[in-house]
């Protein structure tokens, strides 16, 4: 496995499990926007290598292990930690942008970034195919949608400490980071650019109609 993925993974699950047996770790590095707005920006990028939990936790990892290869292969080392890092500070950007009035919202997760490594994968190769459960064969790219409409739905929501507004920020990273590495990809993969657009549309969307 690369060493730069196995990096990214250990970091996660070190800072991680710091988070989950010290309250004032987990507090302090937090993603809370009234924190951010009195200067404490590291909090843009710190807050998404903590999780809420194992389950929270487990599940980001084993997503990044299935699709960083992808993206390694692609473009190369570089390339992916400006996929990874871009889509969590562009998943950070958003979610202050949504919650910026709110000054007791927080969430964590490296969901952001891994959300935008899944949008890269799928851009670069999108017929790949998952299996949920691994046994339910599904497109990935059915997937990524999925994975996103559920975000939207997390963010109207409102019931969890998720970081369901970074996954959409995330997925734009990741989907504009790739194109501009790649832009070939609106000729070779136009109907997958058009695909993973839609999520990201109903996004502003809603935002527009005062729905979120």
């Amino acid at each position: 496995m690369n060493i730069i993925l196995i990096a990214i993974i250990v970091a996660n699950v070190v800072i991680s499990y710091k988070g989950f047996n010290d309250l004032y770790f987990f507090r302090k590095y937090e993603f809370h926007v009234g924190s951010i707005r009195s200067g404490e920006q590291i909090r843009m990028l710190s807050s998404g290598f903590l999780h809420v939990d194992m389950m929270h936790l487990i599940f980001n990892m084993l997503t990044l292990y299935f699709f960083a290869p992808v993206v390694l292969n692609w473009l190369g080392n570089f390339s992916f930690i400006l996929v990874y890092f871009g889509s969590l500070i562009f998943g950070s950007l958003l979610t202050m942008l949504f919650h910026k009035n709110d000054y007791s919202y927080r969430a964590v997760g490296a969901s952001g970034a891994v959300t935008g490594v899944l949008y890269s994968a799928i851009l670069l190769q999108p017929d790949m195919m998952l299996g949920i459960f691994f046994v339910i064969p599904m497109p990935a790219y059915i997937f990524g949608i999925l994975y996103l409409l559920y975000s939207i739905y997390g963010m109207k929501a409102k019931n969890d400490n998720i970081g369901h507004t970074a996954h959409v920020g995330g997925a734009i990273g990741g989907y504009l980071i790739t194109l501009i590495k790649m832009p070939s990809l609106f000729a070779d993969h136009t109907l997958m650019v058009i695909l993973l657009a839609i999520p990201i549309l109903i996004l502003f969307g809603m935002a527009k109609l005062g729905k979120l």
